[in-house]
């Protein structure tokens, strides 16, 4: 109700009041000259954004009053685009704002955001946004849907091998993405899209970079040729980070295969540095919880049922050997199977990613593997602190076993030096299993979306005809 007669006050007093001039060598706020200022700010959110812009056009007093950074910051907590989406939320906007307007090269700092950020001019850009479809795909599963929403709209099981890159890659990406936007029933030429890619051609090596080159390109010309506008592809791990409001760290990315330990320094995969690998995933897991189960006569139907037992009941033991002697017995009922019961099969499982051995799996553990890129990171110098890779991001649908980044952090602070084990932070997945998609959906409702994030038709042919013959 007072909402409704500060509106008429409002509408009332601004059509009868012509635009104010100079009193005494300053500017008027007309009829509302005599109110406090604290309380026209309290009007100013209670008309809304769109009726507090009109008002910056009367005078500067005006205009100084309307494009303060709190009524703003107001405005973009409270504002939501459709009934699908949530609230922005704060932290990650602010981050991306200060961080990634931009693109290359990222804002580092992590204080204030600069002087220059206007939350008004924000506001005003982030209404303009298109926003994009998001597709997150990898060799295991692939999450879609539009960055205006609060999370994917449909996942599904990947039939595109990304890493073969000896297949008719062009084919089967034309079929994945045409299936996806069928199933999202869109125009592929009506957004821009965000694709992201997975970790893959590790090393540093020409052949490499080479095989690198070759996937990215085959995305942009598939998307290109279905007349998509703007592609922006970019690889899971940053991704990750990203979503961890953050640009540098370590991303583990647990895959359907194997594991990646990513170093990341303002955005930049630091291959030169090492991407460290792990042959374990989350097919691995979810085998030997099947074995476990096979041992114990623990009677299932389908490999589908022990992934589901994996994600329900299964956790990381902080400590394995004084795990093994508790009572860890829980229940489970699996759709169309019935209940199912598990005891020390239920840490057993995470358990392997530090003792591959269990699995016959000849392999660093994973504490090993992210102390061993860690001390890569330490001895590469490449900032004076030293402290940009002890923040370990934890990434993937088995990244999310309870347990598991506690247990991370304690086995690199018994493995590493106090110099390099001081300050180690291991973050869990902060969007679960939608981790990736999350930053991807960070980009792409940017102030600056699409611009200096996305590559149009035009700027990737002129681009293959200066690096390319063909």
């Amino acid at each position: 109700m007072a909402g409704t007669l500060l509106r008429k006050l409002w509408e009332s007093v601004s059509n009868k009041q012509q635009r104010p001039k100079e009193r005494h060598g300053r500017s008027s706020l007309g009829a509302f000259d005599e109110i406090p200022w604290d309380v026209m700010m309290q009007i100013l959110k209670v008309v809304g954004p769109k009726e507090a812009a009109k008002m910056s056009t009367l005078s500067k007093c005006w205009r100084s009053l309307v494009s303060d950074d709190k009524l703003w910051i107001f405005f973009l907590h409270t504002h939501t685009h459709t009934q699908h989406s949530i609230n922005w939320e704060w932290d990650s906007l602010l981050f991306s704002e200060t961080h990634l307007r931009s693109a290359y090269p990222l804002h580092t700092t992590t204080s204030q955001p600069p002087p220059h950020l206007s939350f008004m001019r924000i506001y005003s850009q982030r209404m303009q946004v298109p926003g994009s479809i998001i597709i997150d795909g990898g060799s295991g599963y692939c999450k879609f849907g539009w960055s205006k929403y609060s999370c994917p709209s449909a996942r599904s099981a990947t039939f595109l091998e990304f890493g073969n890159i000896e297949s008719p890659m062009y084919s089967r990406l034309a079929q994945f993405f045409a299936t996806i936007y069928s199933r999202m029933q869109v125009k592929a030429a009506s957004q821009p899209v965000v694709v992201s890619i997975p970790i893959l051609h590790y090393d540093d090596t020409e052949s490499a970079k080479a095989s690198r080159r070759q996937l990215k390109d085959a995305i942009y010309t598939t998307l290109f040729d279905m007349n998509v506008p703007a592609v922006c592809a970019i690889n899971q791990a940053t991704l990750a980070l990203y979503a961890a409001r953050r640009t540098s760290g370590i991303v583990v990315n647990i895959g359907f295969q194997v594991t990646s330990i990513v170093p990341i320094f303002h955005g930049k995969v630091m291959r030169k540095v090492g991407v460290e690998v792990v042959g374990l995933g989350a097919l691995k897991l979810t085998g030997f919880l099947r074995e476990l189960m096979q041992q114990n006569n623990i009677i299932f139907e389908s490999l589908y049922t022990v992934r589901t037992l994996k994600e329900n009941l299964c956790y990381v033991a902080y400590d394995y050997e004084a795990e093994l002697l508790k009572d860890t017995q829980a229940s489970f009922e699996a759709a169309g199977e019935g209940w199912f019961t598990l005891s020390k099969e239920r840490f057993q499982t995470g358990e392997i990613l530090f003792q591959p051995r269990m699995a016959g799996v000849r392999a660093m553990g994973l504490h090993q593997a992210v102390a061993l890129c860690m001390d890569h990171c330490d001895a590469a110098e490449l900032t004076n602190d030293g402290a940009w890779f002890k923040t370990v991001v934890l990434s993937g649908g088995t990244a999310c076993l309870p347990g598991l980044a506690g247990r991370l952090e304690k086995e690199l602070h018994g493995l590493l030096p106090p110099s390099m084990s001081t300050g180690i932070t291991v973050i869990p997945p902060p969007y679960g299993v939608d981790t990736a998609w999350f930053g991807a959906k960070l980009i792409s409702n940017l102030s600056t979306f699409p611009g200096p994030w996305c590559m149009t038709k035009k700027q990737f042919r002129q681009k293959s005809r200066v690096s390319r013959p063909w």
